[in-house]
């Protein structure tokens, strides 16, 4: 176990952050950013890492925010040996399943005291998140999702493209996924991509199919799912709250993100000194507010 603390200025409330190792074959290990009290009624933020691994990087940069309000940050780690597919939950091993396991472990810790969570996800992390929002939206509170490759759309196309189950073999969780889509289209969501994330790269998953059903870079794609969200909504007769950002001279870089786009803002609001959580005075709480308002800047959203 690694442990490393913050040291607190007298503004902010202090953290620590945790590495855990995972247990057993399929045990995910994880960095975790804690407070120095959860609240009783934290919801924790689960931010899942793009291909690159950078776990410790994500609890890390939210890690100050969420602990204003009592809140834990998970940030799983899906080793490239057991979890090289995790993008898609489903098809290299039940990804969703390795995640829903370490929540009920640091649930019996009290680390984590509510049934759901936010789910936040960059990249190839922000995949796996809108995947398993979709198959499991009763977890989940408010979904953040950050610039992943590509998408799966709700629509009739095959998974993980789309809902359908796969013509090559039978599976049961397009059908939830289907059954499901209203419930997930109700889920609170921000969808969020750099303003210069419109480069193809060689993780960009590209061809005439998937190019004509998503767009040819990122924040087209970005743009197209949200308005298909929006659209099978209007079908379900949902009334969607689906915001969509598009973060100020980013590319495809995380850290970036949230240290010029403002990405750790949208991913978790600050709270008014009324609604912290955390375990600062009520000076600082105040200060913190101010703060806030004096650096918030204005993030463009697009309305679609």
């Amino acid at each position: 176990m690694c442990i490393r603390s913050n040291r607190a200025d007298g503004h902010q409330p202090s953290f620590r952050l945790e590495f855990r190792s995972g247990s057993g074959a399929s045990g995910l290990a994880c960095w975790l950013a804690l407070p120095e009290t959860v609240a009783h009624d934290a919801i924790p933020l689960v931010a899942v890492h793009g291909i690159r691994r950078g776990a410790e990087l994500q609890a890390a940069l939210f890690a100050r925010r969420a602990t204003a309000l009592g809140r834990p940050v998970i940030a799983p780690i899906f080793d490239k040996a057991r979890w090289l597919g995790y993008q898609q939950v489903l098809l290299c091993g039940r990804a969703d399943l390795a995640l829903l396991d370490l929540i009920l472990s640091l649930r019996r810790n009290g680390i984590v005291r509510s049934e759901q969570i936010d789910l936040f996800g960059f990249s190839g992390g922000a995949q796996f998140a809108h995947r398993f929002a979709m198959l499991h939206p009763e977890r989940i509170a408010n979904l953040s999702i950050a610039s992943p490759g590509w998408y799966t759309f709700p629509d009739d196309a095959s998974y993980p493209y789309g809902l359908w189950p796969r013509p090559d073999f039978e599976d049961v969780w397009s059908y939830r996924m289907v059954n499901s889509l209203d419930q997930f289209l109700s889920i609170p969501m921000q969808v969020c991509v750099g303003e210069k994330d419109c480069k193809r790269d060689k993780n960009t998953r590209s061809g005439n199919a998937i190019d004509a059903q998503q767009g040819s870079h990122r924040l087209d794609r970005a743009r197209r799912w949200t308005g298909a969200l929006r659209a099978a909504a209007r079908q379900l007769s949902v009334n969607p709250d689906i915001k969509f950002h598009i973060l100020p001279n980013c590319g495809h870089d995380f850290e970036a993100c949230v240290r010029q786009g403002g990405l750790d803002r949208i991913v978790v609001p600050h709270p008014s000194p009324g609604q912290c959580r955390g375990g600062c005075s009520a000076t600082a709480r105040a200060a913190c507010f101010r703060s806030r308002q004096r650096s918030s800047t204005k993030l463009e959203e697009a309305i679609l």
